[in-house]
C-alpha cells in the first residue's frame, strides 16, 4: 500500500483537493468515531448507486469536551455513494446522537453546558468526499484515492463534538474474488481543535478489512482508527481512536448487517453494536 508520506507535501495542497468535492460549504464536525472506510463495493460495479441506513449503540464512550463518559445512541447513520466512471461521490453522516453520561473523568471546557439530567444530544457529523479509482477496470485489484471534509452540524455548548474544520485524504487498495475480500487504506487527517495553542492537528488515519464470501451469511473483521503524531501528547477532542468490528452480513445486492464493536483506545467505546440495512444497484 502506498506510504502515507505522499500526503506530506503540505496542508495547502490537501485543502485544495478537498475543495474539489461538489460545491457545498466546507467545514467540519466531531471525533467521537473514526472515519469510515472507502466504499469499495461501489468501485467494484461498472456504474452503481449504494445507500444504507442504520443505528448504533456504544457503551462507555468518552465525550472528551464534556469530560464525561457514558452510553451513546447514534440514530440515522446514513451513507450514499454514487459512481460515474472512475469517480465516486460519497455523502454520509449521523442524524442524532443521544448520550447518557455515567461518570466524569475531567472538567468540561469553559463553554460546555452542564447537564441537569445527565443526558446530552446533538446532530452527528456529516461528511462529503470524492473517491477516484487509480487502476484500470481490467485489473483484478483496485487502488483508490479519497479526499473530503466534514461539515459543520455541531454545537460546542453540548460538548459531544467540535465545531471545527477537518480535511482528510486516504489512499488504499482492495482485492476480492468469490470467496475472499480484503482492503486496506491509510492517510492524513487535518483536524481543527479547541486548543488555542494548537489550532489544528495532523493525524494518521487507517482502515483494514477482510471478509469471507462463500457462505449465505458473510462474516467480516475490520480495524478503523486514527493516531496522533509522536511529537506531542494527544490534544483534547482529537484523541487517538480505534475500533475492532466483527460483523455478519446477509445479502449482497440488498443486505442487513450487524457488527460487534470493541474499542481498543481510551476514547473509543468499550463495546457496542451497529445495525445497518442497505442496497446497491
Amino acid at each position: 500500500m502506498p506510504s502515507i508520506s505522499i500526503f506530506a507535501t503540505g496542508r495547502a495542497a490537501l485543502a485544495c483537493a478537498a475543495m474539489l468535492a461538489p460545491g457545498i460549504p466546507i467545514a467540519a464536525g466531531s471525533q467521537l468515531r473514526p472515519l469510515s472506510p472507502i466504499p469499495w463495493q461501489v468501485l467494484a460495479e461498472p456504474a452503481a448507486l449504494s445507500a444504507e441506513i442504520g443505528i448504533s449503540r456504544l457503551n462507555d464512550q468518552r465525550a472528551s469536551l464534556a469530560g464525561t463518559s457514558g452510553n451513546l445512541w447514534e440514530l440515522g447513520n446514513v451513507a450514499l455513494a454514487w459512481r460515474t466512471g472512475r469517480v465516486v461521490v460519497e455523502l454520509a453522516g449521523t442524524g442524532q446522537r443521544l448520550f447518557h453520561e455515567h461518570e466524569r473523568f475531567a472538567e468540561p471546557l469553559a463553554d460546555v453546558r452542564s447537564s441537569d439530567d445527565d443526558r446530552r444530544h446533538d446532530s452527528g457529523d456529516y461528511r462529503i468526499s470524492t473517491v477516484l479509482r487509480l487502476t484500470p477496470d481490467s485489473w483484478p485489484g483496485r487502488a483508490a484515492l479519497r479526499f473530503g471534509t466534514r461539515l459543520p452540524t455541531t454545537d460546542n455548548k453540548t460538548g459531544l463534538d467540535r465545531d471545527a474544520v477537518d480535511f482528510f485524504a486516504t489512499v488504499g487498495g482492495s482485492l476480492a474474488d468469490r470467496r475472499f475480500g480484503a482492503s486496506a487504506e491509510a492517510g492524513l487527517g487535518i483536524h481543527g481543535t479547541r486548543e488555542p495553542r494548537f489550532e489544528q492537528d495532523d493525524l494518521f488515519l487507517y482502515a483494514v478489512k477482510a471478509e469471507y464470501r462463500a457462505l449465505p451469511i458473510t462474516p467480516s473483521i475490520e480495524l478503523v482508527g486514527q493516531k496522533h503524531g509522536a511529537s506531542h501528547s494527544a490534544i483534547r477532542g482529537v484523541e487517538d481512536l480505534g475500533e475492532l468490528r466483527v460483523g455478519l452480513r446477509y445479502g449482497s445486492r440488498r443486505w442487513l448487517r450487524v457488527e460487534i464493536v470493541k474499542g481498543y483506545e481510551t476514547f473509543s467505546p468499550s463495546a457496542g453494536l451497529i445495525f445497518t440495512a442497505g442496497f446497491i444497484r
